[in-house]
């Protein structure tokens, strides 16, 4: 039975999770089961109504507790990026950041988060995206939007070869790093590579190596 604002507290949790009442659990899932079907199927193709029952509650509980399914989207898109944001931080404050190390981190984000790159391109990059405002106002400046003011500081330490602008260098970071992932399945399926376990490891240290080459003095 789909669980409604009365009875959820005395309800167990969907998707074999341990029971609790509290509501930072409820809004976990419901944004659990939401990044899933966005990122499937894109914002425009998933119903509210979809959400809630894989969620197991009633879409009356998806409002409840989000408005609607745009602010829904809000929220997941920010929870997605959370990590990624928090990582470009701790580079921010470190006394020097290797690119190809930030290639790594990138990537080590990226490949824990599998809905995160069809999330960003089909609701922030593509035409028409449906966070794209959001995501400039908001995300943009702790994501990629910093990375140029950190490798301009790693140019003017002479750790970036210094004929290479700062902006150019975090766009081709972002794109090594990132790319992969949004194109794994036919990566993996025309050109042959694994995304995955050692494999995935090997691939991090031939763009890191390819990143360094390019970027340092």
């Amino acid at each position: 039975m789909p669980r409604t604002l009365k009875n959820v507290k005395a309800s167990a949790n969907p998707r074999g999770r341990p029971g609790t009442s509290s509501t930072v659990d409820v809004r976990a899932t419901i944004l659990e089961v939401a990044e899933r079907l966005f990122a499937e199927r894109g914002y425009t193709a998933t119903p509210v109504r979809d959400i809630a029952d894989a969620a197991g509650f009633t879409p009356a509980m998806v409002h409840y507790y989000f408005g609607n399914k745009e602010t829904l989207l809000q929220a997941v898109l920010e929870q997605a990026l959370e990590p990624l944001a928090r990582v470009i931080e701790k580079m921010k404050s470190a006394d020097a950041v290797a690119p190809e190390d930030i290639v790594r981190r990138l990537m080590t984000i990226v490949s824990k988060h599998p809905n995160l790159p069809y999330l960003v391109v089909r609701e922030v990059m593509l035409p028409g995206g449906t966070m794209q405002a959001h995501f400039a106002r908001h995300l943009a400046p702790r994501l990629g939007g910093a990375l140029p003011g950190l490798l301009e500081r790693e140019r003017r330490e002479g750790r970036i070869r210094d004929d290479m602008p700062p902006a150019i260098a975090a766009m081709a970071i972002m794109a090594l790093a990132l790319f992969p992932f949004i194109v794994r399945p036919v990566a993996e399926q025309a050109l042959g590579l694994r995304l995955s376990g050692k494999a995935l490891l090997d691939f991090e240290d031939h763009i890191s190596a390819f990143v360094k080459r390019g970027l340092t003095p």
